[in-house]
């Protein structure tokens, strides 16, 4: 009997030990996941504007994106993402590939962070020149969940996973600006591109959820 009794004390602690882990694990995911809805950042770092190279910015040539969820968590700090982030006029961030030098310029991804609609999604502007006068500028809605997953030793370990779930293209050298109310996204634009000198500034409300069925 007592060998019973300190057996079943042993697997309760190993119950404990099974069940507080993965607590922690979901405080810290959660902790991450509202930083970034807060701040599009990663324990104070920015997220690399090149992600959203990756996720459709950097081809024109498809009317729908390829890759489309990046783990953010992965990609801070990465050699993927490597290249120096810097501002890029008020409330926007920019990044240069090193090696995307031509004769028309280099490559160069930036965003402005607008900020998490009522039910979760963030909400992004993010602007594309790949060298020479124009820079196409894309209002991104994007979904954000943390996953689990295996390292290449089988370890658990957590992903913090944006995916893009519509993406507006507002044109070469768009001027303008984007709020949130709620699960709407209120776009007014003051220039359309390089020789739009009207003067009108006409809005466009988006309405941000996440696709059912």
């Amino acid at each position: 009997m007592p060998q019973i009794v300190q057996r079943s004390a042993a697997l309760g602690l190993l119950s404990l030990v099974l069940v507080s882990h993965p607590a922690r694990a979901d405080d810290a995911t959660r902790e991450l996941l509202d930083e970034v809805r807060h701040s599009f950042t990663l324990d104070g770092k920015p997220i690399p504007p090149e992600i959203f190279r990756d996720i459709g910015d950097g081809n024109l040539a498809d009317s729908l994106p390829i890759r489309v969820t990046i783990d953010v968590k992965a990609a801070v700090g990465s050699n993927l993402y490597g290249d120096e982030i810097t501002p890029a006029g008020p409330g926007w961030i920019a990044q240069r590939p090193a090696d995307k030098a031509s004769l028309n310029g280099t490559d160069e991804y930036a965003y402005h962070y607008v900020g998490a609609t009522a039910n979760g999604l963030l909400v992004v502007l993010a602007s594309a020149n790949k060298g020479g006068s124009c820079t196409f500028v894309t209002l991104h809605i994007l979904d954000l969940a943390g996953a689990k997953a295996f390292t290449p030793e089988g370890q658990v370990y957590e992903r913090i996973n944006v995916t893009a779930l519509r993406d507006i293209s507002l044109g070469d050298r768009w001027y303008g600006t984007a709020r949130i109310a709620g699960n709407t996204i209120i776009v007014t634009t003051t220039r359309s591109g390089p020789t739009d000198d009207s003067g009108k500034a006409p809005v466009m409300k988006v309405e941000a959820g996440r696709p059912q069925g």
